[in-house]
């Protein structure tokens, strides 16, 4: 058996998904720490430990993330096992920092194609659409809506991108807002801020951005980051409840457990 404390999991992304893996995993006894670039445009910071990134520290469902700035701080929070570390190190640096046992894409990064990640850990999972197990990552974890979301892959492809997004409170697509270009994402709105149809939000490439339903802001990217065009940077959610804003969403929380279930399943780590 190899414990927990000497084989942690290092996770690509502080998004929801990204976080709830870390959060799951760390309940489990699992040492882990997130990775991401410098400035993530990560919408749904409520659901995530998207801001220790900005501020040092961000709490999600009772747990504590802080921000390190090298590797060996990396190194050192990973041993003390208080808080779940998040690094923007370097991705290189980030690999140097530990002994990783296993490496888990949750970037969720839909429409790229991913770079082969095999060999990085002893095991490497990828999360969401165009990963193949076998090839591009060791396992893969099936992240669409469905009888099979959390599911782990063995040999072959996720699912391909569905066309539209599940629908909450009955509203789909049009609850969402897309850069229209490449620029600053700039506003003073807030996380479960209640809004108007056609409230402004925020201003990015010259364009004003509205509330595209009426509602409470469930996902706003952070201000003064520079985004490209198309990032998902606001989501409104029809239901009104601010509460629903914060805290580990069902899907995020159901493919972590499945990334415990692959975790299990490779005999590569076994909780302490």
């Amino acid at each position: 058996m190899i414990e927990a404390e000497h084989s942690p999991v290092l996770v690509r992304g502080v998004g929801d998904v990204g976080s709830a893996v870390a959060a799951v995993l760390f309940r489990a006894g699992y040492a882990v720490a997130l990775h991401d670039e410098p400035a993530p445009a990560a919408p749904r910071r409520g659901m995530a430990f998207a801001d220790a990134v900005f501020d040092g520290a961000a709490v999600l469902d009772g747990l504590t993330a802080l921000r390190v700035d090298t590797a060996a701080e990396l190194h050192g929070a990973l041993a003390a096992r208080e808080v779940v570390p998040v690094t923007v190190v370097p991705f290189s640096q980030a690999l140097d920092a530990a002994d990783w046992s296993a490496v888990v894409d949750a970037r969720m990064r839909k429409r790229a194609v991913p770079e082969r990640q095999r060999g990085m850990a002893p095991l490497t999972i990828g999360l969401g659409p165009n990963f193949v197990a076998g090839e591009t990552v060791d396992l893969a974890i099936e992240t669409m809506w469905g009888e099979r979301l959390g599911a782990i892959i063995e040999a072959g492809s996720t699912l391909p991108l569905a066309g539209e997004p599940r629908a909450i409170g009955g509203v789909g697509r049009a609850r969402f807002v897309y850069a229209p270009a490449d620029g600053r994402f700039e506003t003073d709105a807030r996380i479960s801020d209640r809004v108007e149809e056609g409230a402004v939000i925020a201003p990015i490439g010259g364009v004003t951005l509205h509330a595209p339903i009426g509602g409470v802001i469930r996902g706003l990217t952070r201000n003064g980051v520079e985004v490209a065009i198309r990032t998902k940077v606001i989501e409104v959610d029809p239901r009104g409840d601010p509460a629903a804003a914060f805290g580990l969403g069902e899907r995020p929380r159901r493919i972590g457990e499945g990334v415990l279930k692959a975790l299990a399943r490779a005999r590569v780590l076994e909780p302490s």
